[in-house]
């Protein structure tokens, strides 16, 4: 009978394992298999997302306006996406169920990029230049706010719409003096097209007088109100999936490699590091930790966010950002 009993709990155990393993959510990333995305994989490949009981599965994106009204229609129950544009969104969106649960970009990677040799290599140098930026880019949104806080003449900027694809080789070319986009992709980008490094000038906004967070986890949050352990489980995968590639790097691109064969590995690692140096690994977060914020810092975010957007309603934070699925064991601790 003790036997019987014995195994009846073996079976029933395994059960249960089974069944926790078998919670399955879907992620959205809002953009193509990169370097950043490296921490998402290693929750993977290194078990962290098994040992919640989660079965994730990663699909690309094609940006944050792409990502989010997949979260908020149910078609994801969590993704990653630029905060700002989560922001507008729920502002154009009254009670849609999205909202920010872990802060990633502690500093966007919204910046200007320059080059020495065509005379920018600080906001001023601006003034009198030609800067390319595609409409639809994320950094060129906040360019307002960024003249404003530098006290730039934009009078005296002459900008160029470009596309996506022509922004960089415009710069190589010297078609224009300076470019808006992402810090880690655009700085790449150049160095790809024979761009001299040390002819590269980065000018990320975060470090300019741009209070502004950058993307974050997002989730259904109807999905995380059924589902609140699941999504605390999530969030403390993906702080050990960062911890990993930021301790190796080169392990995190080559799990990029293996989801985007024709990615160049080494590339990948460089553009990771870039992520984790300039927006992941900050003051903030080595004292306290990835995930949270800072509600003065959000405060003026908001602010300067107004210089570019027409809102529609007062924000509310208690919509925007919540804290309350962050895992409280440590976890989040950047080692």
């Amino acid at each position: 009978m003790l036997k019987k009993l014995a195994v009846s709990l073996v079976f029933a155990a395994g059960m249960l394992t089974h069944a926790a393993a078998d919670t399955k959510m879907p992620f959205a990333l809002d953009w193509k298999f990169e370097g950043p995305s490296a921490a998402y994989f290693a929750a993977i490949d290194n078990g962290h997302f098994a040992a919640e009981g989660l079965e994730v599965e990663i699909s690309p994106g094609k940006g944050s306006l792409d990502a989010i009204p997949k979260i908020a229609t149910g078609a994801f129950p969590i993704g990653f996406a630029d905060i700002n544009s989560l922001i507008k969104f729920l502002d154009q969106n009254p009670g849609a169920p999205v909202q920010a649960v872990m802060m990633v970009y502690d500093k966007p990677p919204f910046a200007v990029i320059g080059r020495e040799s065509l005379g920018v290599s600080s906001p001023k140098d601006l003034e009198g230049k030609r800067l390319g930026a595609p409409p639809p880019d994320g950094a060129w949104a906040q360019f307002p706010a960024f003249a404003s806080a530098n006290g730039l003449d934009t009078s005296k900027i002459t900008v160029e719409p470009v596309g996506f694809p022509t922004r960089e080789p415009m710069l190589a070319e010297g078609n224009v003096d300076a470019i808006t986009g992402f810090s880690f992709s655009s700085y790449l980008n150049l160095v790809r097209l024979g761009i001299p490094e040390e002819d590269i000038k980065v000018i990320l906004m975060a470090d300019h007088g741009l209070s502004l967070y950058g993307n974050a986890i997002v989730v259904n949050t109807e999905f995380a109100k059924e589902n609140p352990e699941a999504v605390t489980g999530f969030l403390r995968a993906v702080a050990k999936g960062w911890n990993d590639v930021i301790a190796d790097p080169d392990a995190g691109a080559a799990m990029v490699q293996k989801r985007n064969p024709a990615a160049d590995a080494a590339l990948e690692a460089r553009r990771l590091r870039l992520a984790i140096d300039s927006n992941v690994v900050t003051d903030y977060t080595k004292a306290n930790g990835m995930g949270g914020i800072d509600q003065a810092r959000m405060e003026k975010a908001l602010s300067q966010l107004a210089e570019n957007y027409e809102f529609q309603n007062k924000p509310d934070m208690a919509t925007i950002f919540s804290s309350e699925y962050l895992p409280t064991d440590g976890s989040l601790t950047l080692k």
